[in-house]
């Protein structure tokens, strides 16, 4: 058995953002035409970039306008639309903090979302919590697993990653980590109780 426990966040701990209607809502546009925005500048804003260089680039290609007031709704409403867990993922993490594993989350997310997790009371199961906007850098870059390892105080194979995007979990894996693709929370309750 391994030492630690690593979770992605995003459509394994928690469902799919349901803020996307809200917020292209909020920019006044189609919602056809938000979504794509929203996941072309994801990749920089996870790595680090800040929210209003985020929202201005999806304004830009949305042909609209932000100032800092709609910036700030906007990202407290995308923050609220990943914070949906998955009852089942919940459920698991309950459980493996009660019978003494060590847990820790691997996410892309950007630093704003990293602040509004450590407040949910899901945080207080994690040892360890990394999201990319806070490091630099992003799954599937092998210097976050990297990363991973040095923060756990752990060698690679001491730690078994779940993620439910198999260039991660195969990225995870050419560093030695154990990793596996989400096989959802009830098969990974028998993996691991």
């Amino acid at each position: 058995m391994t030492g630690w426990v690593v979770f992605d966040y995003g459509e394994v701990l928690c469902h799919r953002t349901t803020a996307l209607p809200e917020l292209a809502g909020r920019l006044d546009v189609p919602p056809a035409t938000f979504e794509p925005a929203y996941w072309a500048h994801r990749d920089p804003y996870d790595r680090g970039a800040d929210d209003v260089a985020y929202w201005q680039a999806v304004a830009d290609t949305v042909d609209t306008e932000v100032d800092a007031q709609t910036v700030r709704e906007l990202t407290e409403i995308d923050a609220r639309g990943w914070s949906q867990l998955v009852p089942g993922s919940e459920q698991l993490v309950e459980a493996l903090a009660e019978s003494g594993r060590r847990l820790a989350v691997l996410s892309n997310a950007p630093a704003s979302f990293a602040r509004h997790a450590e407040g949910q009371p899901w945080a207080r199961h994690f040892e360890q919590l990394i999201f990319s906007g806070d490091v630099g850098m992003a799954k599937p870059d092998a210097e976050i697993y990297r990363l991973l390892v040095q923060r756990l105080d752990c060698a690679p194979g001491d730690c078994l990653f779940f993620d439910d995007r198999r260039v991660n979990v195969e990225a995870a894996r050419t560093a030695g980590v154990h990793a596996e693709l989400w096989p959802g929370a009830e098969v990974a309750k028998s993996m691991l109780l």
